[in-house]
């Protein structure tokens, strides 16, 4: 789509306490109530000036909200010196500093599912789901509410949690490590709690009270990976379950979202590209939803409210649109999905003028000091063809010596207009307590830098976030950061294709590296239309079986059509035996076809090669990545120290405050 093409955003206009008034309980015709609600629409006109960005669903988990989210509170208007807002987020740093400096290493863990909701905290405590009183949530004094091994599941675990809006049920979703199906459990709140009811394969779910403060749960259904059908039940003396909605376009997914004052549950209707929102009344669940916009190619929003007004967040608007809008209740706020995400970072612990050249943000613990450097790949990108400076994070123990003989691990995703995810993990602590440095490289096709850092690597763009890797790591090398004998690389997922690429295009940077249920095989895959995610995929990937632009550029960087007798780095492959979005077969395929290679390139070299080692291990289950298998780490860790010829002993002692063995 071309940039100046000009779109007609269409804005809700209308009383919001009157939305949607039906008498009677029906259900939703898709076709049919957006006509009932024409008059009501006022057009306005903008220009798409930005491409366009995949958005991560947002998150179940009710405490762990991802940076990509967002707030009516971020949609007001504030006013504040930039001085006064740095000096704010400083004292806040400082204040999570001090508390780190006094917590002993071994009370750091993963946050499960939690959430409060009026006096109680709800959460997981052993096998079972509880709650306590708010200003008791530390100790040991809790209700149970049900326990989990009742469902006579293998290691259950809750995903996410919603409590009715007056306390009468909780819902929970509960899942294993070794399956990506969920199961949603209903408890009714007494004083003896109940399982209500149990639905199987739930993803999102989301609660409201009717007219006649009866609770209805909406939730929707996955089948293959794809959620298309949404439901609502009721329980107690009006049971019942009924389906409400289902989408017909197989490359389209569904997902539900309570707006943040609980007024009305959104119904999402996406794909990578497009999007489309009905409002559901959180007063009058009955009633029809209303459309707020006909999905158009191109058009990404997403619908916030607060005080009978609607903040709209999309994709499409002026470039010089930068401030935050707030109009009258007749009119949705409007504001550039770039800038906003851009503004959001600026209230964030430092000026957004600091990311010129680089920022130094310390975090004390123990008695050892963390720096993370946020800085540019500046030399080596910028001899790229289109000058593009690319961000990169990195972490070390500021005491470190000579960091060029230091290990270096180097993370990457670049994909999905997703963030490198950088959260807490013990692996990464021990090895940074152990002189290694960690290095996070913001790729294009990923979202750290807006829209058009996604648009720019992906589709026929996709070797942009090649080249992106291969710069970061040359221009660690060349600021004195590790060399390649010490370079390993990580991914997961969708980042293996890059990993795979430079594997096949520079393996003479890299010494080894970690892949977990890698995509390596994007073209066979991709022209596969019977597996669940294909038809979802193709706006990030292309169309291989109908473009044939598509097809001969994925065959340009596809890590299993470029393998080729050459050296290769050391490989270590987690994957997993029933993992429904990366198929085993592709990785079984490319791990043979690399060990072949590898065979021939140390036939053809002669006697003293020391070929590298290509190792697959396939995890039973069903999962896709298992961020906290003790098994995956000790094995991928143990790979990385034997390849580098490291000695292991103090990493596994200093695993062992964070893991049980």
């Amino acid at each position: 789509m071309q940039q100046k093409s000009k779109l007609f955003f269409q804005a809700l206009r209308y009383s919001i306490p009157h939305l949607g008034k039906c008498m009677q309980k029906q259900h939703l015709n898709h076709c049919n109530f957006a006509d009932h609600y024409y008059n009501r629409i006022k057009l306005k006109k903008y220009h798409l000036t930005k491409c366009l960005q995949n958005k991560p669903r947002i998150s179940e988990l009710a405490r762990n909200i991802p940076s990509r989210s967002f707030s009516y509170k971020d949609f007001l208007p504030v006013k504040q010196e930039n001085e006064k807002s740095l000096s704010e987020n400083m004292d806040a740093f400082e204040k999570v500093r001090a508390k780190l400096e006094t917590q002993p290493q071994e009370e750091y863990e993963i946050i499960n599912a939690e959430i409060k909701h009026g006096g109680f905290v709800y959460y997981q405590e052993g096998c079972c789901l509880v709650r306590s009183k708010d200003e008791e949530a530390d100790n040991d004094n809790y209700e149970v509410l049900f326990n989990l091994e009742e469902l006579k599941l293998e290691q259950p675990f809750i995903d996410c949690i919603r409590v009715a809006p007056d306390e009468k049920y909780v819902a929970a979703k509960v899942r294993t490590e070794d399956s990506e199906a969920s199961t949603c459990i209903v408890v009714k709140l007494s004083d003896q709690p109940v399982m209500e009811a149990s639905f199987p394969n739930v993803s999102s779910f989301e609660w409201v009270k009717d007219e006649e403060d009866e609770d209805v749960l909406f939730y929707t259904f996955q089948r293959n990976l794809r959620c298309h059908d949404v439901y609502r039940a009721t329980f107690g003396d009006n049971k019942r379950n009924e389906r409400f909605y289902t989408e017909k376009d197989p490359s389209f997914f569904v997902f539900l979202y309570l707006t943040k004052d609980s007024r009305f549950l959104t119904m999402n209707i996406m794909n990578k590209t497009t999007s489309e929102v009905w409002l559901i009344d959180g007063l009058s669940p009955w009633d029809p939803p209303v459309l707020i916009q006909k999905r158009i190619h191109g058009v990404l929003y997403y619908v916030e409210h607060r005080d009978d007004e609607l903040y709209i967040l999309t994709n499409v608007g002026e470039p010089t649109e930068f401030k935050l809008m707030r109009t009258a209740a007749d009119t949705p706020a409007i504001m550039n999905w770039d800038l906003f995400f851009t503004m959001k970072r600026n209230t964030k612990v430092v000026d957004l003028d600091m990311f010129k050249d680089h920022c130094v943000l310390f975090l004390k613990h123990s008695n050892l000091l963390y720096v993370n450097v946020i800085g540019l790949a500046d030399d080596s990108v910028r001899s790229l063809k289109d000058g593009r400076s690319v961000p990169m994070t990195i972490f070390h123990k500021t005491d470190s010596e000579d960091l060029q003989k230091k290990p270096l691990l180097v993370h990457v995703y670049g994909a999905y207009g997703m963030d490198l995810k950088m959260n807490f993990r013990p692996e990464r602590r021990v090895l940074v307590d152990d002189g290694w440095i960690l290095a996070y490289c913001h790729v294009r096709g990923g979202g750290e830098l807006g829209l058009q850092w996604h648009a720019d690597g992906r589709l026929t763009k996709k070797l942009n976030g090649l080249a992106d890797l291969e710069a970061c790591i040359k221009t660690l090398h060349g600021q004195g950061f590790s060399q390649p004998s010490l370079t390993t690389l990580t991914a997961f997922s969708a980042g293996g294709v890059l990993v795979g690429a430079l594997c096949n295009s520079n393996p003479e940077l890299l010494r080894a590296v970690t892949l977990e249920a890698p995509f390596l095989d994007v073209l066979n895959t991709m022209m596969d239309t019977t597996l669940p995610l294909t038809l979802e995929e193709l706006e990030e990937w292309g169309n291989p079986s109908s473009d044939e632009k598509h097809k001969n550029y994925i065959k340009s960087y596809c890590p299993y059509q470029n393998i080729k007798p050459q050296h290769y780095p050391s490989i270590h492959i987690t994957a997993y035996e029933n993992d429904e979005r990366v198929p085993l077969k592709g990785i079984v395929n490319y791990t043979e076809k690399l060990r072949e290679a590898v065979a021939e390139h140390a036939k053809d070299t002669g006697e003293g090669y020391q070929a590298p080692n290509i190792i697959l291990d396939i995890q039973p289950g069903g999962n896709h990545v298992i961020e906290d298998s003790h098994k995956k780490i000790t094995a991928q860790i143990k790979f990385l120290y034997e390849e580098l010829g490291l000695d292991s002993t103090s990493v596994f002692e200093n695993l062992k405050k964070y893991l049980k063995f």
